[in-house]
């Protein structure tokens, strides 16, 4: 879910074309969150292959991960790790909506309600361990780095943008910003057209680039009072947040009192949870000091063997994919494109 920072954050609006040709860490959750999400049939059936198994995030990891490099970007993907004790509570409570929305899903499929089907299955849609398994699977074939996180793939997200190794985290999420990313680039993955759920209607979507200083500097907040202004509105360690207070109420309550301990007061609020080891988890991460990046070869053959054979993708336009992603590498040892395709 993240924070909701959306009303009070400054975003300046840009095309693909215009990010810098740089390294971007992307939230890989996040991101899989969102092919499984949008890669979907009519009838909010999400792509399978002749096992059914679902393939709508390979899907979206293979092509789009393409498109950005196409574009000049270098992807490093970065995984979550283990839940922290203080989001177990919130984890518990999406794994029941989740079944709530698959149940309903089914039935509104029965009945013939494919717009209502549609959206309680994106509702539904879930990560599982297996297709992590398969993403970085794919990822090493393409020779794609990926960062595993000891906790928060967003807290290591940005400590990669901080220590310099990259330009920018990539999410659909505030939240980077609240771990101290000093750029963050919203709908990075999704950029595009898309169809609003239930409707026979097409936005366009375009990517968004945010840098906190200038958040700072607009809103008038330290990083701790910003993160302050998260909890009061809600994060995913405190999702409901605190009631009567959204993002422009928060803010104003931040900026009058300058502690989240006098705005709770003034509001007549008390936190059921520790609100300092709460804002430590923001401001001091639980990172990996001693990740590594690591750029590999392509092996087409293993994405060929992977998402052909095994998930039954098309080969041709697997094929054509390749073309285009090598070329897009460019790298001086690869004199001709003719040899990776020689087995094919």
């Amino acid at each position: 879910m993240g924070v909701d920072l959306g009303e009070i954050v400054p975003r300046k609006v840009v095309d693909l074309t215009q990010l810098p040709k740089s390294k971007v860490a992307v939230d890989a959750y996040n991101a899989l969150y969102q092919f499984l999400t949008i890669i979907r049939q009519p009838d909010g059936t999400p792509l399978l292959d002749s096992h059914g198994r679902i393939t709508s995030h390979l899907q979206g990891l293979f092509y789009r991960t393409i498109n950005l490099v196409e574009l000049g970007l270098k992807p490093i993907y970065v995984f979550d790790g283990e839940v922290l004790p203080l989001k177990k509570r919130e984890i518990e409570q999406r794994v029941q909506r989740k079944e709530k929305a698959k149940i309903e899903a089914s039935q509104a499929l029965q009945e013939g309600h494919y717009d209502v089907a549609y959206r309680k299955s994106m509702q539904a849609a879930s990560l599982t361990k297996e297709m992590v398994a398969q993403a970085k699977q794919l990822l090493t074939y393409m020779g794609i780095p990926f960062v595993q996180a000891p906790y928060e793939g967003e807290a290591q997200a940005a400590k990669l943008v901080i220590d310099g190794q990259a330009y920018a985290c990539a999410s659909q999420d505030y939240d980077a910003l609240l771990f101290g990313a000093p750029r963050l680039i919203r709908n990075l993955t999704i950029s595009g057209k898309r169809k609003l759920p239930g409707r026979n209607q097409y936005v366009e979507v375009k990517p968004e680039l945010i840098y906190l200083d200038e958040v700072l500097k607009d809103t008038g907040l330290t990083r701790r009072q910003l993160v302050e202004v998260g909890i009061l509105i809600g994060t995913d360690y405190n999702p409901e947040g605190f009631p009567g207070i959204g993002p422009k109420t928060a803010l104003q309550l931040i900026k009058k009192h300058s502690s989240i301990y006098e705005a709770l007061k003034e509001r007549g609020l008390e936190a059921e949870f520790d609100v300092e080891a709460l804002i430590n988890e923001f401001l001091q991460p639980r990172v990996s000091q001693t990740y590594e990046i690591k750029w590999g070869d392509v092996d087409a053959d293993g994405v060929r063997s992977f998402l052909c054979q095994e998930h039954d993708f098309s080969q041709e336009r697997v094929d054509a994919a390749l073309q285009r992603y090598i070329s897009a590498l460019d790298k001086p040892e690869q004199k001709s494109l003719d040899s990776w395709f020689s087995a094919a």
